[in-house]
């Protein structure tokens, strides 16, 4: 806390408060957004007045400045960035880092601590921990994980140089090298992957002052403790003990005595996302992992659960738009082209279709121009109608709400709303069709009505289709729902309501 709390971030309302005498509490509890966006701006403060200095002394030398900005050394500014980076939490300076061009943050990196890079790597994006692992020199990177632990190391194992890795695993304990090969053994999305092994056990037949004695003999707890998990002889989970506990009964009671029985159990195999949801329902901070036998062999903490959330957030999103991984905002062009290109050309190619299809009414829209005004609406109506069922659809798998039991009774709501919302969406673009148009405004908007009803339906059909064929193919159910949405919407769109034009106003019309 002493690192959230640390003062340069200084504006009036704080001078004011610590003038008066107050804590100035209020005033620099920032969120963490709040704080590493004015981290960030401070940097980029200071960065620029390092590049106006460099810019200077090429000028004129230094030395014989007087007075202004320029009478300060060339590497002031370093000075003031190493005081300002070792003020700020590993968090911040993450966030500042993935702020920065490449060729900035290489210069801020070298101002870190190098006590502190392990925990600044932890905590930048993939994408931009690989520019600095490659700034890095073997002898770094084996410095810089010193101090982490196991899960945190195998955090880090995908971006490290093999040679390197290997050297880090040889250095470590005979214990923590099979911790870390059986992290790196499971999948990424399984709780396996982020257990930690850090946490504190003891036996049903201690008293709670026993078991305080031993507290109290620790130089820290480890993080996220809230319970001790009691054990047998062989290792087999029994219970859990939580801290509250130890200080509310008296210091002669046993541990099996007040012990809880029925707490949650995870496995390493488990999915995330199935733990995120166990810790969000019963409001946990910690689990124990067990395996086969029930032997407590980890556990797992609201950190990573929190973590774990975020990314699935976030690669949910990066996937809706055809980007596989999170990117890095200062990456080279080549790598920004190659990530989002082929997700631009199935677009083109959607849309190439949707247009092709428009083509072929080429003379009912030279007859009737108002409808190229209209069909619009049609398309864009059902794509918006589509996005919503599909992103409820997508939400519910992700918490497991949709069955085989239910899904039926799912699909039957999901177009009764739409039929609904059709018929008045519909009413109300025929009233507009029949507004504007001419000539035979009366047909033109029950063409209208029926071609944005049919099409919401057709939105929907795809909203709930995509996404729950994809997950039972056991998919991304994210992964291209929305380009095979807009791709329906729009192509369907254009067909049905020029079709309908064409047979309603033309050949009905004009025999």
């Amino acid at each position: 806390m002493d690192d959230l709390n640390n003062d340069i971030f200084k504006n009036e309302g704080t001078d004011a408060a610590k003038n008066s005498g107050e804590s100035s509490a209020a005033a620099k509890q920032h969120l963490e957004t709040e704080r590493a966006a004015e981290a960030l701006d401070l940097v980029h403060t200071l960065l620029d007045w390092r590049e106006a200095q460099q810019t200077q002394a090429r000028k004129d030398d230094v030395e014989h400045s007087e007075g202004g900005l320029f009478t300060s050394s060339v590497m002031s500014p370093d000075i003031e960035l190493r005081w300002v980076l070792d003020g700020l939490h590993s968090a911040d300076i993450a966030h500042v880092l993935e702020g920065l061009r490449l060729e900035e943050r290489l210069h801020v990196w070298g101002l870190v601590n190098p006590e502190r890079d392990g925990e600044i790597l932890i905590e930048v994006s993939d994408s931009v921990r690989e520019t600095l692992i490659a700034d890095m020199t073997r002898s770094e990177l084996v410095a810089a994980t010193e101090h982490l632990d196991t899960d945190d190391i195998a955090d880090l194992a995908e971006d490290l140089p093999r040679e390197v890795f290997e050297e880090i695993a040889e250095s470590l304990p005979i214990e923590e090298q099979a911790q870390l090969r059986a992290m790196m053994s499971y999948p990424d999305d399984v709780v396996g992957s982020s257990m930690n092994f850090e946490m504190l056990t003891t036996k049903g037949d201690m008293t709670l002052d026993m078991v305080l004695q031993q507290l109290r003999v620790m130089e820290e707890l480890p993080e996220q403790t809230d319970q001790i998990f009691v054990v047998d002889d062989a290792g087999v989970l029994l219970g859990s003990l939580s801290l509250e506990r130890i200080v509310i009964n008296p210091p002669d009671t046993l541990v099996a005595d007040v012990m809880r029985q029925d707490l949650l159990q995870l496995e390493p195999l488990d999915e995330m996302d199935d733990a995120a949801q166990a810790f969000e329902r019963y409001d946990l901070i910690s689990a124990p992992v067990v395996d086969s036998q029930s032997r407590l062999i980890g556990r797992l903490t609201i950190d990573e659960v929190v973590d774990s959330i975020r990314e699935k957030g976030e690669s949910d999103a990066l996937a809706q738009v055809g980007l596989k991984e999170e990117q890095d905002i200062f990456s080279s062009t080549a790598n920004a082209v190659r990530a989002r290109a082929p997700w631009l050309l199935v677009n083109l190619l959607t849309a190439g279709t949707a247009s092709y299809v428009a083509s072929r009414f080429a003379t009912t829209v030279e007859q009737i121009v108002v409808l190229a005004f209209l069909m619009s609406i049609v398309a864009g109506i059902g794509g918006n109608s589509g996005n919503q069922t599909m992103t409820l659809i997508i939400r519910a798998l992700a918490l497991g709400q949709i069955t085989s039991a239910n899904v039926r009774d799912l699909i039957k709501k999901e177009f009764t709303v739409t039929a609904l919302i059709g018929i008045g969406g519909g009413l109300i673009a025929a009233v507009f069709a029949y507004l504007i148009a001419k000539d035979d405004g009366f047909k033109l908007g029950l063409v209208m009505m029926a071609a944005m009803f049919l099409n919401l339906m057709i939105g929907a059909a795809m909203g709930m289709m995509v996404p729950i064929l994809r997950d039972k193919m056991g998919k991304d159910p994210a992964v291209g729902s929305s380009v095979l949405l807009t791709f329906a919407t729009d192509t369907m769109g254009f067909l049905i309501f020029l079709g309908l034009a064409t047979l309603f106003l033309l050949l009905v019309s004009y025999p």
